[in-house]
């Protein structure tokens, strides 16, 4: 008998700047996953170059899952619904997507407590203040990177709702205060709520 060949899956990186697989959520990080490279800026060289709101390089029903770090907060607000049809059109029926991005309520409670100059955390780029995480990475800003502007944000809650109103049948977000980021797990159709919190568990940090 012939080996069985079986498929792997491909999830988008979308928004990837430098990064690639190995810096994509720990439920990617595996040899079960191929990774796409997308991003608006041609000076990262992803695989695809495009927007979150015009993936029209992507066919439709073609990619298990979407990862999507640090970028859905650059978006206008009233983009963020575009980008998500975007995501939800290229998934296929079984999908799924991973965002994370900075959890305004725990940056608030910095900013309320005259902390908005002030090192929150120590990142790769450098100390990152509340300031950072409202309007996008100063430094980066400085040297003429300005897709890393912020243009909208989110609490838990606003979030999940966002996804649910775009579409996505369920969806856990997860907070992360001592990080000051959001982590959420959405499903193009319905799972179970075992199946979901494993997925979920799955490819949240620990």
């Amino acid at each position: 008998m012939g080996k069985l060949l079986f498929k792997m899956k491909t999830f988008l990186h979308v928004g990837c700047g430098l990064n690639n697989k190995k810096h994509a959520g720990p439920g990617f990080r595996n040899d079960n996953w191929q990774e796409i490279r997308l991003d608006i800026n041609p000076a990262v060289k992803p695989d695809i170059i495009g927007s979150m709101t015009d993936m029209s390089a992507v066919n439709t029903n073609s990619i298990d899952a979407i990862f999507s770090a640090h970028n859905i907060e650059h978006l206008y607000p009233h983009e963020v619904p575009l980008a998500l049809a975007e995501f939800k059109r290229v998934l296929r029926d079984d999908g799924f997507v991973v965002i994370t991005c900075p959890d305004l309520q725990s940056v608030a409670a910095l900013v309320a407590n005259d902390k908005l100059t002030e090192p929150a955390y120590q990142s790769p780029a450098g100390p990152i203040a509340p300031l950072d995480m409202l309007y996008g990475l100063r430094s980066a800003m400085a040297n003429g990177n300005l897709y890393m502007a912020h243009r909208c944000g989110f609490t838990q809650r606003v979030l999940a709702e966002t996804l649910k109103a775009c579409g996505f049948v369920q969806a856990i977000v997860r907070q992360r205060t001592h990080c000051f980021d959001l982590w959420a797990f959405a499903c193009k159709n319905a799972q179970s709520n075992a199946e979901l919190k494993a997925m979920a568990q799955h490819h949240f940090p620990t």
